[in-house]
């Protein structure tokens, strides 16, 4: 059972946008980022009704069932898609990431975490020394990756680069990809939005981590996107937790490419 948790917030516009479409929730025991599909129709409002119906619905204090998660990012998708008319597709729908963790309780193994995902927001996990990917990006250039089809560097440069193939609101029904984690000696999760991502590399994230002690991680973390050109809206949250004497056990580190160029918009699939 997770014993402590300690959590560091901070979300920033950026140098070039005018608007934060991002959206964040940090109130035990919901932990997500949503990032609303920008150059689209009401990316912010998106990205608030996302985090607003898991407020509502996973209540602080709570300790729902991984099922009662599930059913919770399900009614934020609906209240998503109510932003959107009937004639409304394409880029005029509004539509949001939502990626995170979420303290649940899983009958027969007393407490975990639910790593949530939706989009190209991420999750990572942190152990002290190592930074370990959690989730996997919904995106067109992940799926050619993972195909064989383009290096990570080409996926940096691709012209759909910026093409989610997943995303609340987009689709009546949404397919989240969900991880449970056992909670275990020294734990620390990030959860970003992709303006952190387009920035900095995971090896640059790391060291970040390495050298900024709890309260003030996330902020050192925004403030290095945003002097390494802060082109998009950045939000990071980062949750400490310790259960019992903290865990040594190393990592593997995946390193991510760093992607160029000015103000990027992030669009659904078709």
């Amino acid at each position: 059972m997770t014993s402590a948790v300690d959590v560091s917030v901070r979300s920033d516009v950026g140098v070039v946008r005018s608007v934060n479409e991002d959206s964040m929730l940090a109130v035990d025991p919901v932990f997500v980022v949503a990032d609303g599909m920008g150059g689209h129709a009401r990316g912010d409002a998106a990205s608030q009704a996302a985090v607003a119906t898991l407020a509502r619905v996973l209540p602080a204090g709570a300790r729902p069932t991984p099922d009662e998660v599930i059913a919770a990012i399900d009614e934020a998708n609906t209240a998503v898609r109510a932003l959107s008319g009937a004639e409304e597709s394409g880029i005029a729908v509004a539509g949001t990431t939502l990626t995170g963790v979420v303290r649940v309780r899983v009958p027969d193994n007393g407490e975990q975490w639910m790593v949530v995902n939706v989009g190209d927001s991420r999750v990572y996990r942190w152990n002290g020394r190592e930074l370990d990917q959690l989730t996997v990006d919904h995106s067109a250039v992940q799926e050619l990756v993972d195909a064989g089809l383009i290096t990570v560097a080409q996926a940096a440069v691709h012209p759909e680069r910026n093409v989610i193939t997943r995303a609340l609101g987009a689709e009546d029904l949404v397919d989240t990809d969900v991880l449970l984690v056992e909670p275990r000696g020294r734990q620390t999760f990030l959860i970003c939005s992709d303006g952190l991502t387009k920035e900095l590399d995971d090896t640059e994230i790391a060291r970040i981590l390495a050298d900024t002690r709890g309260a003030y991680a996330a902020d050192a973390l925004v403030e290095a996107a945003i002097e390494a050109g802060g082109r998009d809206n950045v939000t990071v949250v980062v949750v400490e937790s310790v259960t019992g004497e903290a865990d040594s056990a190393a990592e593997d580190t995946r390193d991510r490419v760093e992607e160029t160029g000015s103000i990027e918009d992030t669009r659904p699939r078709g």
